[in-house]
């Protein structure tokens, strides 16, 4: 049988539930009580509500799983009314002891810089060393007072991390940010809002009608349309003709007994597509759910900051190395403790497979675990950022034709 892939959003955890989206509907025919049977066995009586578009009763499942937001289940029919359910968990970093405090040297931290009520922007610090002060010299006072202290000893030089650039909003294709550019205060009205994060996310943004946005995916056979109404008064018949998703712009709490989109969780996905890059394919769940409000935009939240993790780490990795001289070997297992519980292993070979790889080639793998640095970090960043900047130079703006909704290119 085809099994099925479903991502969960915190309305699921919160209530037990898994909605009934568009491509689960076939495998779910028909209402009543059904049997889900996880990868130990064991059976979770559950009801299906197709008038509701869910099923109902999984919070053991979930509870015993220890499934948080975006974890996945793999659902597989076995026969009618009885379902295999296997749950993917997003790996976690290992724990790890701490060294004793007397033979820790100095190593960077990873600190706050900034912070929002939904994500927190974290980079790396180096500690400076304390200069120990000098025993005092006899002698008379202005001989003291002409000699000056020496100064610290430098710590290597790393390249610094680059503020975060968000994609302002523009007519046409989207295009970056200048660099160094820094976010402006979010836009007032519910349609400027939209409009940037259609800009920043990869949504094609019109009107279907008088007040009803119409958020278009063009992704192929990944696609599919969200009409927006801007308020309750733009919901007339018909409205909502042509969506695969639809929601009601309303104040946080409101009820209107349809699907709704609050201006608080709009302004919390703008926020979030400004800090990390977000796509039509990672909002389509919430956009499925039903509403999405604060509680749901915690998740994207919780996305974002997967991203910004990443990134953090491929940066904690970078400047790491750059403290070691060019053509020097370096030891994955000496690497990890360097590190510390910044970077979990399976991250730490993933990014060193990433540098030993075009276009950076800053490693070369040898055995048993260890790495040629090839070139110092300094260099390879500075190599790097001009071979970007010779490709960025060659690249020829899209054609009109090229943005045609009936021509949407996908690779095969």
């Amino acid at each position: 049988m085809k099994q099925m892939r479903y991502i969960l959003t915190r309305p699921c955890l919160q209530e037990g539930t898994l909605r009934l989206q568009k491509y689960l509907e076939t495998a779910f025919p028909e209402s009543g009580p059904a049997v889900f049977v996880d990868d130990r066995g064991r059976e979770h009586r559950v009801e299906v509500d197709r008038a509701a578009g869910v099923v109902r009763g999984l919070q053991p499942l979930y509870h015993d799983a220890n499934l948080g937001v975006n974890d996945v289940l793999m659902l597989t029919p076995l026969e009618p009314g009885r379902y295999s359910v296997e749950a993917i968990v997003k790996p976690h970093a290992p724990i790890t002891i701490p060294r004793p405090e007397h033979q820790r040297p100095l190593e960077p931290r990873r600190v706050v810089v900034t912070a929002t009520p939904h994500v927190r922007e974290v980079r790396t610090q180096y500690p400076q060393p304390q200069p120990q002060a000098a025993p005092a010299q006899p002698g008379p006072p202005s001989a003291r007072a002409e000699r000056p202290a020496s100064p610290p000893p430098p710590l290597p030089d790393a390249p610094a991390r680059e503020p975060l650039v968000p994609v302002t909003e523009q007519a046409g294709p989207t295009r970056p940010a200048p660099r160094g550019a820094t976010p402006g205060p979010l836009p007032e009205t519910p349609e400027a809002q939209l409009a940037e994060l259609a800009s920043l996310t990869g949504y094609r943004l019109s009107y279907a009608a008088p007040g009803v946005a119409r958020l278009a995916a063009e992704l192929g056979e990944f696609g599919y349309v969200v009409h927006v109404a801007l308020s309750e008064a733009a919901c007339r018949p018909g409205w909502d003709r042509g969506a695969d998703c639809r929601a009601v712009l309303t104040a946080e709490g409101q009820q209107v007994g349809t699907p709704q989109l609050t201006r608080e969780a709009l302004s919390a996905l703008l926020e979030h597509a400004r800090l990390a890059p977000l796509s039509p394919l990672d909002l389509r769940p919430y956009w499925e759910a039903g509403n999405l409000d604060l509680k749901a935009a915690a998740g994207v939240s919780e996305l974002v900051g997967a991203h910004l993790a990443q990134r953090g780490a491929f940066s904690f990795v970078l400047l790491t190395l750059a403290a070691q001289p060019a053509h020097s070997i370096i030891g994955l297992p000496r690497l990890a403790e360097r590190l510390g519980s910044g970077v979990n292993p399976a991250e730490l070979r993933s990014i060193l497979d990433t540098l030993s790889r075009a276009p950076f080639l800053a490693l070369a793998p040898l055995p048993d675990g260890q790495y040629l640095l090839r070139s110092g970090i300094s260099e390879m960043l500075r190599d790097l950022a001009e071979y970007a900047d010779g490709v960025r130079r060659r690249i020829r703006p899209a054609t009109p034709a090229q943005a045609e909704p009936d021509r949407t290119p996908v690779l095969v």
